[in-house]
């Protein structure tokens, strides 16, 4: 068994790439560089044939614009607007028509929500909103396995002493976040309670980070729902956690440290507002520095497109090879940046919980 984790674990990761690829939406843009960056944003998961459709469109869209470019001359320019009306409208009769066909399971996995919820629906849903699936939802559930499969050997090594080198080295991971974030900042007795949980977070978090740099692949916690989510469990855990260590009115009530009591009321507004502020700096950090480097590497190779589609397929292949050399490095960069990240973003969760159950501290 100890043998097959690592097998399991890649194919857990290029299971979620291959369902990506296959299912996902195809992105487009006005030009190479907002082609590649809408590469960040999640994807509706569709069915084979849908994906197909659109597939297809997109490519044969691509042909007739392509083609249009290359007509010069005055009636050559009549016939290429003619041309190219004539394709939008076939091109919108096919999206309405692939729209008519989709209504029914236009995608991979979609719920409906009848009533109240679908007041937020953007689309203006009349019957209901529909919770759809999207590329990040895999490689969230990916990491969950993960954890599952490559944490499966833990609990026998620390009782035998018996693992291979995997276990070895995850042990290892979770003894250092005991030891040196979890237990100095909330004490051994609390710190053994909340440790299932703050490990689950450093890995979860860990694994979404380090499956983004995969090639095919989507980063989650570049989206900033799924960092807002994350931040607000270290909310609901400061707050419940806090309530219920200290005593639901005693929690509020020590938010403020000992001031004249003039000055209370103004404190505690302020520090109201950084029981919030706190998680919200979460969400921002994660968000932003996961975002960043892939924009850098998605720019530099939008360098390669950009030289091709104004100066010829020449300047594209000649500045090619320092485009796709800085690419790499600043991917060598980004496995640094994934995992700097999750140690900030659990560290920083520990020290909150950790002051809102021990106020003295």
């Amino acid at each position: 068994m100890n043998a097959l984790r690592p097998l399991l674990a890649v194919a857990v990761i290029f299971g979620a790439i291959f369902v990506g690829i296959r299912h996902g939406e195809h992105h487009t843009g006005k030009n190479a560089f907002e082609t590649l960056y809408m590469h960040l944003m999640p994807g509706k998961l569709l069915t084979s044939d849908e994906a197909l459709a659109r597939h297809e469109a997109h490519e044969e869209h691509a042909g007739a614009e392509e083609n249009a470019e290359h007509r010069n001359g005055a009636i050559a320019a009549q016939h290429a607007t003619h041309g190219e009306a004539s394709h939008d409208e076939h091109a919108s009769d096919a999206h309405h028509a692939t729209a008519s066909e989709l209504t029914d399971h236009p995608y991979l996995l979609a719920i409906t929500l009848p009533g109240f919820p679908a007041v937020f629906d953007m689309h203006g849903a009349q019957e209901g909103t529909q919770l759809v699936a999207t590329n990040l939802q895999l490689f969230q559930v990916a990491a969950v396995l993960l954890i599952f499969i490559l944490f499966s050997g833990v609990p026998s090594y620390v009782r035998s002493g018996n693992g291979d080198w995997l276990t070895r080295r995850l042990t290892g991971f979770a003894m250092y976040i005991r030891d040196e974030m979890v237990e100095p900042a909330m004490g051994e007795a609390d710190g053994r309670k909340f440790l299932p949980f703050f490990l689950c977070v450093f890995f979860f978090i860990l694994f979404m980070n380090l499956m983004g740099l995969v090639p095919g692949s989507a980063t989650a916690t570049a989206n900033i729902f799924v960092t807002g989510a994350l931040a607000l469990i270290t909310l609901c855990s400061m707050v419940f956690c806090g309530m219920y260590a200290q005593g639901p009115l005693a929690f509020w009530k020590n938010l403020v440290p000992h001031v004249p009591l003039a000055l209370w009321p103004l404190m505690f507004i302020v520090e109201l507002l950084g029981l919030f502020v706190k998680p919200f700096a979460l969400m921002i950090r994660l968000f932003a520095n996961m975002t960043g480097g892939h924009l850098v590497v998605l720019s530099f190779m939008g360098l390669i497109f950009f030289f091709a589609g104004s100066m010829g397929s020449g300047a594209g292949y000649g500045v090619s090879p320092v485009a796709v050399g800085f690419a790499v490095f600043i991917m060598i960069i980004e496995v640094f940046v994934a995992m700097l990240q999750a140690y900030i973003f659990t560290q920083l969760s520990i020290l909150f919980v950790g002051a809102s159950v021990h106020p003295e501290h």
